[in-house]
């Protein structure tokens, strides 16, 4: 999700973009039109053909999508439909910077596992890049949550509807925002007018209420960094030494923000040493200086964020998280985080798996992956780094699928 514009490691996971959504009326007929053909060697598409369809949401908006499926495969084949992160996603779910995608090395390897996968650009986005509408009726709808779940279910729709789809094998795989559609999908299949899903794969799991992870993301994960990283004694407290040995090494952002809250010169700020110890208490001190400083007790008209998104967590809060929603849902399940995820932390999918286990469901899996971050690549610790899943994570998630086939 897109930053707050005062601190730019702040809400990932709730803004990657902004989102969209579909409203009410879902068509249950997609068009094909046609398989796509591009250098084997170098796409990573070996072997599977890629067939491009459109999937008309609703209330105006048909979107693309492309279908794959093992070129020599005959049968209806398992499918896993694609579930994005919050934000204007393509369908390959393209990171910004050229770090590729989420998305696409995921299902070049479930397509050689032998599935077929469907991925489809969000309401609001034409083509890969994302390229994205000017149409403001579809890139800001009134419940922007609630219509992407909408969106989600028509795609479910008409995946049972394909021809080389197995209706009682379709997987749910979502990342971040997406785990917790397939959630509340999985659910409650039948509000939603779908077939009960045979599995889901959650990636960077929504296991708390909303509030608690923007408080996360945009204060709290600032303590966690002046405890872990600056705090070398472990007292809670930290001298002008401390603070300043911690800048070291920070990008300069970063630096620039705590020297604001922690430094004067070569002596701790006055005005953040409340009780004038001449040592700044991390939690009580600085704590309350970043509270102010980020404004995060305004929320959820936190300073920095786009209105839209201010409606979205909205209506994103009126849901249940994945910790709520999938223990009403008996199929198998698996859990992936990051140990350095600063958007989803693993405790949260820690809470979702316990949940599941305590609901009685016996096939549940939970993978808490150290040193990844939230778009499951490999980052250093409060960094924020984006990059495609690692090997190991696609790994679990082929096998996991191939054991549920």
């Amino acid at each position: 999700m897109k930053s707050a514009k005062k601190y730019r490691n702040v809400p990932i996971v709730l803004a990657t973009a902004a989102l969209l959504t579909a409203g009410g009326g879902v068509a249950d007929a997609g068009t094909a039109t046609g398989a796509t053909t591009e250098p084997a060697a170098t796409s990573g598409w070996d072997g599977i053909t890629r067939e491009q369809v459109r999937i008309d949401l609703g209330q105006g908006w048909v979107t693309k999508a492309e279908l794959t499926y093992p070129s020599t495969a005959e049968g209806r084949l398992p499918l896993v439909v694609f579930l994005h992160g919050s934000g204007r996603n393509d369908m390959n779910q393209t990171l910004p910077g050229g770090k590729g995608s989420t998305f696409v090395p995921l299902a070049q390897a479930v397509g050689r596992a032998g599935n077929a996968t469907l991925r489809f650009n969000k309401r609001g986005v034409t083509d890969i890049g994302p390229v994205r509408t000017t149409d403001p009726a579809q890139l800001t709808p009134e419940k922007p949550y609630h219509r992407t779940q909408q969106d989600a279910a028509a795609v479910l729709r008409f995946a049972a509807r394909l021809p080389r789809v197995d209706r009682s094998k379709i997987f749910l795989l979502g990342h971040s925002e997406g785990t917790n559609v397939a959630a509340n999908l999985a659910a409650d299949p039948k509000s939603f007018g779908i077939p009960e899903p045979a599995g889901v794969v959650a990636m960077g799991v929504l296991g708390k209420p909303v509030k608690q992870l923007l408080t996360f993301q945009v204060h709290g994960r600032l303590l966690l960094q002046l405890h872990d990283e600056f705090d070398l004694d472990g007292d809670g407290r930290l001298t002008a030494t401390e603070a300043a040995d911690g800048l070291v090494g920070q990008p300069r952002e970063v630096a620039e923000l705590f020297r604001t809250v922690l430094l004067d010169g070569a002596k701790v700020r006055a005005a953040t040493d409340a009780n004038r110890d001449g040592r700044i208490a991390i939690d009580t001190e600085a704590g309350a200086v970043l509270r102010a400083n980020t404004g995060i007790d305004a929320y959820p008209d936190v300073p920095g964020l786009d209105p839209f998104l201010v409606s979205y967590i909205k209506d994103l809060a009126r849901f249940p998280t994945v910790t709520q929603a999938l223990p009403r849902f008996s199929g198998p399940t698996l859990l992936l985080n990051g140990e350095n995820d600063l958007e989803t932390p693993p405790r949260a999918a820690i809470a979702a798996d316990a949940a599941v286990a305590a609901a009685g469901n016996k096939d549940h899996q939970l993978v808490v992956y150290p040193g990844l971050a939230h778009t499951m690549n490999l980052a250093p610790k409060f960094a924020d780094e984006i990059g495609e899943p690692e090997q190991r994570v696609i790994s679990d998630i082929q096998g996991w699928l191939k054991a549920h086939r």
